[in-house]
């Protein structure tokens, strides 16, 4: 306890050395998340997973418990992530989590703000990660948490307490955890900083039972996480100068906040403009901040892109930058399989062109992801569980590198990780093989930079450092025809689905083969930036080549698409 950080009071805002920029635009980002837990344990030799000689077998109870992914394996791992073309790592939290418990390797229940997990290592590890990523010119996200802290205290008599919006509140408070029997709280007690060991912290309304509820969900108890009353302003406080310590001795670039629908608008709006400022008064003039909303864009809209009221006063504060983007998550699966028409993923993008002042920079209010350690939409699975078709992997991500959005993969994606089951451990395998290894497999790394998805996800994610209309233009999903005479757009999931991207005097085509055979059709391109004869290539590979037709008043390409292939078109830059 010596050396232990006890008040926020003892916090150092200054920053420790010359402060890392940030990027100019987060859609020339694309993020890679990881559980540090599962990803990498930092141990030599360990043995490459080889499916012809892996042994198969695991002990589910291990999918539940830490098995030893640590910060000095994500930086062993960086020149990896930055092959894959990603510049950007997304952390799990990453903060001290109750030591006397082996299931929170997830992070959320912290127990200390101030301190890194030792079980994934040290601060100094966490600044050398940063410092490697840097190097790299990679950025480093932190997963952060306001709305509630570990399971660091127990309601009486240690029973589960549920909400009940007629009960009288709060509840009363039974005694916090401690693990050390000597006198006064230790380092492993209750919970750090000391600010948050008053009991006026905490709601006190019991475990949610309603998820539908509004109230229910923002003032009940995430199950056994003990909700934070953050519109206390001593709590938000608090929670502002523990984030700001950590941007300024690790130099993190942005934050990712959880559970953003369990939390008052008014109180994010406060924490996220507050840590803002602090960033751009060290120069750090971007830092950003998305959030989870799991809802649909009405939802989503009232967090980003517009200032938030702050309650009782005349006050306005910018909330997110941005929100995961779970709206597409939704839809995306089952339109790249072909389970369902492309109509829903059409329309939802059509809305933007009146939910958004400039449809063209929609896509940096969104964080575009596919696969997730949650999984909401298909508890518990991954995209390519039971899935006999690798390149509808590719297929997904490549649609996050070429749509509206910042994109985001989870990790073990590029490697085409399958699990499925009975709880989110399935989704959460080990990319270092330990004890809960994909494929249900041990002991087998998979940090294989020649995958064929891995590779087919490098190669999409240049195309999209090459061109800016791949990050910032307009989105328009293209008409297609099978004979040249009849178009429109699809009916039918086992289709091609074709979109471009316009930016000033380029458009750029992205077509997608969403049929295991292979498909010949027509694709609308816009007539003035395309004259009939024009060649447009294949940004995926040099041999295809098409010429655009006139037909009728409309111009248009015909392009041969393999079973599940992906092709990029755009013009010869002199054209």
């Amino acid at each position: 306890m010596a050396n232990k950080i006890k008040s926020v009071k003892e916090l150092d805002f200054k920053p420790q050395g010359k402060v890392f920029p940030s990027p100019h635009d987060w859609r020339d980002v694309f993020i890679y998340f990881m559980l540090v837990d599962r990803f990498d344990n930092n141990q030599q030799n360990l043995p490459a997973y080889d499916p012809a000689s892996a042994a198969k077998g695991r002990d589910a109870e291990q999918g539940r418990l830490f098995q030893g992914g640590n910060l000095k394996g994500i930086i062993r791992r960086l020149d990896y992530i930055r092959g894959l073309g990603a510049n950007a790592i997304w952390l799990s939290p990453v903060f001290k989590n109750r030591r006397e418990k082996n299931d929170t390797y997830h992070g959320y229940g912290i127990q200390d703000f101030l301190e890194v997990d030792p079980r994934f290592g040290t601060k100094e590890d966490l600044q050398e990660l940063v410092r490697q990523a840097h190097k790299r010119s990679m950025y480093v996200i932190l997963d952060i948490i306001i709305n509630h802290t570990g399971d660091n205290w127990a309601y009486p008599g240690d029973l589960p307490f549920y909400y009940w919006k007629e009960a009288p509140y709060p509840f009363d408070f039974g005694f916090w955890r401690e693990v050390n029997p000597a006198a006064g709280f230790q380092e492993d007690d209750a919970i750090w900083p000391e600010e948050l060991q008053n009991l006026e912290c905490y709601k006190r309304r019991g475990q949610i039972r309603n998820w539908g509820d509004p109230d229910e969900a923002i003032n009940g108890d995430f199950l056994s996480l003990k909700e934070l009353d953050i519109k206390k302003p001593d709590v938000l406080d608090t929670l502002i100068k523990a984030y700001k310590y950590w941007i300024a001795i690790a130099d993190i670039d942005g934050f990712r906040v959880d559970t953003v629908k369990h939390m008052e608008s008014s109180e994010t709006a406060i924490f996220c403009n507050a840590v803002r400022e602090y960033a751009k008064r060290i120069g750090k003039q971007n830092l950003f901040i998305f959030g989870e909303i799991v809802g649909e864009d009405q939802t989503i809209q009232s967090y980003i892109g517009r200032n938030s009221r702050v309650e009782g006063t005349n006050e306005r504060f910018p909330s997110l930058d941005a929100a995961l983007d779970f709206p597409l998550y939704f839809i995306l699966e089952e339109t790249i399989k072909g389970f369902v028409k492309p109509s829903a993923l059409r329309e939802r993008y059509e809305q933007f062109r009146t939910q958004y002042a400039d449809h063209g920079a929609a896509g940096r209010y969104f964080v575009t992801f596919v696969d997730n350690h949650d999984q909401m939409a298909r508890p518990y699975r991954r995209l390519m569980h039971r899935n006999p078709y690798p390149a509808q992997a590719v297929l997904a991500i490549g649609y996050l590198l070429t749509c509206q959005g910042v994109p985001c993969i989870y990790y073990g994606t590029e490697q085409g990780f399958d699990g499925g089951g009975d709880n989110d451990s399935y989704v959460r395998e080990c990319m270092f093989g330990g004890q809960w290894g994909a494929f249900d497999s041990t002991g087998h790394h998979f940090f294989n930079p020649g995958n064929p998805i891995y590779q087919s996800i490098a190669k999409i994610a240049d195309i999209r450092r090459r061109e800016p209309a791949l990050r910032y233009g307009r989105q328009y999903f293209r008409e297609i025809s099978g004979n040249g005479i009849d178009f429109g757009h699809p009916f039918d999931g086992k289709c091609t689905l074709a979109y471009s991207r316009i930016l000033d005097n380029t458009e750029v085509i992205v077509a997608m083969n969403l049929d295991a055979n292979a498909r010949n059709d027509f694709i609308t391109v816009d007539a003035k930036l395309n004259p009939s004869g024009l060649k447009m290539f294949n940004l995926m590979g040099p041999k295809k080549q098409v010429t655009v037709e006139q037909i009728g008043s409309r111009h248009a390409v015909r392009i041969l698409l393999d079973g599940h292939e992906m092709a990029v078109l755009k013009r010869p830059e002199s054209s």
